[in-house]
């Protein structure tokens, strides 16, 4: 077979988050509206790498991946080894808007899976008038924990390991089986600690009960897509979500799990094109 390049370019962008130094690393493809994708929990923007490829969506979208801090390609800030990582509401939502501010993104969408999507809804709480679209993926206002973070960051246990054996079982079982081993692989490449860190703004500070009522569709059209397969975020979870938010789009996505832009990107292409459609529609 002859070497074929893969449309994407990845780069390093520095930038402050709330007031730290960080180099992000990110990777783009196509022209016209942002689009802003952010990974689940202890993974990083290969998760995007489908969407990336892919001419029906990047001949309208500019698409943008990045790795949050600490992810992926993009090293801790100074000084990591004297703290522990733990994601907060408002570190989320700070790096997403430094990353959106640093490239000049006008009016971007912003699409996230699993603490993505959860990030997704308090964008659309607390700063919806920046996005011309959100889109929720495997997202919920709160889900009740099922598993014990302690076992994710112990001397004695395989990190990776252990965290790919956590998230096997929320793929679907339709998932090709190359798809389905490359989405553990990378959970096992996370950094220490890393998956465990994120999930305490999962299981803790990111719980948006209270909150999601107040948002208001028609700042910010909010698209919720959750697969059928998803007993982390279940299609409950979502749907309950959703019935609380006056003019929220909602979709349960068949033969689909808790990583469908990674796990099958075929299938999740079934879903996500008719959404990227219609808001890329002109209005009126």
């Amino acid at each position: 077979m002859a070497p074929v390049l893969d449309p994407m370019v990845g780069r390093y962008v520095r930038l402050d988050i709330d007031g730290t130094p960080h180099r992000i690393y990110f990777e783009e493809a196509g022209q016209g509206i942002p689009l802003v994708c952010l990974h689940t929990a202890g993974a990083d923007n290969r998760q995007f790498r489908h969407l990336l490829a892919d001419p029906e969506i990047t001949r309208r979208y500019r698409v943008l991946a990045f790795d949050m801090p600490w992810h992926g390609k993009s090293t801790p800030p100074t000084g990591w080894e004297t703290t522990e990582y733990r994601l907060t509401t408002a570190s989320y939502t700070a790096a997403i808007r430094a990353f959106c501010q640093a490239m000049e993104l006008d009016k971007p969408v912003v699409m996230g899976c699993s603490i993505g999507g959860r990030i997704v809804l308090n964008l659309a709480i607390a700063h919806a008038a920046e996005f011309r679209a959100l889109v929720a993926l495997e997202a919920a206002d709160f889900q009740q924990p099922w598993y014990d973070t302690s076992w994710l960051h112990r001397p004695d246990v395989h990190g990776g390991e252990v965290c790919a054996a956590l998230i096997s079982g929320l793929i679907a079982p339709q998932s090709p089986p190359v798809s389905r081993h490359e989405t553990l692989w990378m959970y096992m490449q996370g950094g220490p600690g890393i998956f465990k860190g994120d999930l305490y703004f999962y299981r803790v500070d990111g719980d948006l009960r209270e909150t999601v009522k107040s948002i208001d569709t028609g700042v910010c059209p909010l698209y919720l897509l959750t697969g059928e397969y998803d007993f982390s975020c279940t299609a409950e979870d979502t749907l309950r979500t959703a019935a609380q938010i006056p003019g929220a789009h909602v979709q349960v996505m068949k033969e689909l799990g808790h990583f469908p832009m990674s796990e099958n990107p075929a299938r999740f292409r079934e879903y996500i094109l008719p959404v990227l459609e219609r808001i890329a529609a002109p209005k009126g």
